[in-house]
């Protein structure tokens, strides 16, 4: 067996939404000083030991030998992790992503900013051979093989859906996300790129529809027939959670917290928090004090 390469870690000078592309790297766990995100959907194996991610506003643990995916333009930041974690992290360009057209049950919560983890870990043994070699094939920086780890990696991605649950439906209905065109997910990832940079600004379904060169009828249908919620949702969904992250790691005003996530006005913040999170914002800071002081200063 090949020799381990050195793992890498997190750097927190790279600009923000800097794109990854393509990778398979050895991961080493440290703390973050930021949150950081990027247009890729996000591959996590751990061959030991734990990480726990504020993954938007909520505190996400990823177990070792369950392979973990997440969308990563969701902020994203460790904030603990165990001793001697040794892990792998794999990045997916998200307009290859959407066109591989993988089940709505698993492509809608990644796209709502959830961690979708495999239920147990029948699979370590061989996810550890794949990430192994996903990393050394893509080493070599050789197009050829870009190519067999894509289909490897949408292949595992398939079994991983494959092994989710599923609400039961009166109806089953045909996946929606194949009726939707190459171009048409090409536009969806260009509006939700520009709402994940942008959240925190004053925005518009017609300034959403005109940033894409969409009509904002056919943008805000698109996009609730690819992501499973519509666009004004997401919207607020992004600005939730950026509210539950300063609320947590932060001692700003709740006024201040408001209007820092993008929110007009004091009464939509509150009543968009308590309806996301079921209590009002302060009520949520006091159950969340665990994250004051959680990112450690040094290992």
């Amino acid at each position: 067996m090949a020799a381990k390469i050195s793992p890498l870690s997190f750097d927190p000078n790279r600009p923000d939404f800097a794109p990854y592309g393509l990778t398979c790297v050895h991961w080493r766990p440290s703390p973050m000083r930021r949150p950081d995100h990027h247009n890729e959907v996000e591959l996590n194996f751990l061959e030991s030991g734990t990480v726990t991610y504020l993954l938007g506003g909520t505190k996400t643990v990823v177990e070792a030998g369950k392979l973990s995916v997440f969308w990563a333009a969701i902020p994203h930041q460790i904030i603990d992790y165990g001793d001697e974690t040794a892990y792998y992290v794999a990045t997916i360009p998200l307009q290859c992503f959407l066109q591989w057209r993988l089940p709505e049950h698993f492509v809608q919560p990644l796209m709502q900013g959830r961690l979708v983890s495999e239920a147990s870990t029948d699979r370590t043994a061989s996810d550890a051979q794949l990430f192994e070699h996903w990393e050394g094939d893509l080493l070599k920086k050789t197009p050829e093989l870009e190519r067999p780890v894509l289909l490897e990696m949408q292949a595992r991605l398939i079994r991983l859906a494959l092994n989710l649950p599923v609400r039961p439906k009166a109806r089953p209905k045909r996946n929606r996300l194949t009726t939707i065109t190459d171009t048409g997910l090409n536009k969806v990832e260009e509006i939700a790129c520009f709402i994940a940079q942008n959240y925190t600004e004053r925005l518009t379904v017609q300034q959403i529809g005109k940033f894409a060169n969409l009509h904002p009828n056919y943008a805000m249908n698109l996009f609730q027939k690819t992501f499973g919620t519509t666009l004004i949702n997401y919207l607020t969904q992004h600005r939730v959670s950026h509210a539950q992250r300063l609320l947590a790691t932060t001692d700003h005003s709740v006024t201040d917290i408001a209007f820092q996530s993008g929110f007009l006005s004091i009464s939509r913040f509150n009543d968009a928090f308590r309806r996301a999170c079921g209590c009002s914002p302060r009520e949520y800071r006091k159950s969340h004090e665990w994250t004051d002081g959680a990112v450690p200063a040094s290992r």
